[in-house]
């Protein structure tokens, strides 16, 4: 469960549109925001005796003043009613922005960093520019990526419908390592409602244009996505998902895009295989691959188009460890015809 989460804000309205998301989370889960803000120093070009500096140069006054400006914005933030209840605590740093999140993350025991996007989509363009891209590519703990035109912690907690979270699996043991994280965030985001997790199998058809699949063909594949999807709901619901009262459901999404199929589960609620309408998700799960965060996704370019194209939420799962050597293991027997 989240206990310890950083927002970091750049000074615009926009980043701060991630404290509704952060401040319900903390309650839910007794735990405690940092808010940050990072002061970038001069910037020097050149090397050796020769070393200029920018016109902009910051003498080191009006950096102090800066910081001390950015610790009162910070606890007027503070104050905000989304954080009422909630141990806040400010920080205000100089040096690289993406940098100092990874510092603090380390040094404040940070375990999940919310952030808001701007523009129209996903990475197309952040509030924090390339540091967020950083971020969300490089960051030690899960990350939580809001839209600026899109909101899960509205006025009103989720009580007529439940609040729903997609998480895509692609029959790795890295997809499903998001479950869990994926199944806290969602409890705590409900809270005191009730939260729920769609699971999708999204299965691309390597169809040429124009081409239908053939029925057999058709039929086995959606036998094995159906059989998997079973298989594991059924041990959702029996852990995560009872500990945490949450409601289970699964589809198969059978496109000949996999990152179409899944966001159109996760934005509209298509269904055309398998539980039936549901009205959509309220954010998507992904889980990230090795140590290269977005440079390559459990799914490939798959999760990252997702990313890419969404106008939902999307929660960003490093996996442990444990994880990536099991799917290596996975990966390795599938080429040799091992069992695992």
């Amino acid at each position: 469960m989240f206990k310890r989460i950083l927002v970091p804000l750049d000074g615009s309205a926009l980043a701060e549109q991630a404290i509704p998301t952060a401040g319900r989370i903390a309650r839910a889960t007794g735990g405690s925001v940092v808010l940050l803000r990072v002061i970038i120093p001069p910037i020097e070009y050149g090397y050796g005796s020769s070393t200029l500096y920018s016109p902009f140069n910051i003498a080191e006054q009006a950096l102090h003043d800066d910081l001390e400006e950015a610790t009162q914005y910070l606890e007027r933030v503070a104050t905000s009613s989304y954080l009422a209840g909630v141990k806040t605590e400010v920080v205000a740093e100089t040096g690289s922005a993406a940098a100092m999140i990874f510092s603090v993350t380390e040094e404040k025991n940070i375990d999940l960093i919310v952030m808001c996007t701007h523009g129209e989509t996903g990475l197309k363009r952040w509030v924090l520019g390339s540091v967020a891209q950083k971020v969300a590519r490089h960051a030690p703990v899960p990350v939580l990526v809001l839209h600026q035109h899109t909101t899960i912690a509205g006025p009103h907690p989720y009580l007529e419908r439940p609040l729903r979270v997609l998480v895509p699996l692609d029959g790795s043991a890295l997809a499903k390592a998001a479950l869990q994280p994926a199944a806290q965030l969602v409890a705590a985001l409900a809270t005191p409602g009730q939260g729920a997790i769609h699971l999708v199998r999204a299965v691309k058809c390597d169809t040429l244009p124009g081409e239908v699949l053939d029925p057999v063909t058709k039929e086995h594949l959606l036998h094995n996505a159906k059989t998997y999807l079973a298989s594991v709901s059924g041990h959702v619901r029996e852990g995560i998902a009872a500990e945490l009262k949450l409601a289970v459901t699964w589809s198969v999404a059978l496109d000949t895009d996999a990152a179409d199929a899944i966001i159109g589960v996760a934005e509209n609620g298509e269904d055309a295989e398998g539980a039936g309408a549901f009205g959509g998700c309220n954010f998507i799960a992904l889980a990230t691959h090795g140590r290269g965060g977005l440079q390559r996704w459990t799914m490939g370019s798959v999760a990252e188009r997702v990313l890419a194209g969404t106008t939902l939420p999307v929660f960003i799962v490093r996996p442990q460890p444990a994880a990536i050597e099991q799917a290596m293991n996975q990966e390795e027997a599938r080429q040799t015809g091992v069992q695992v």
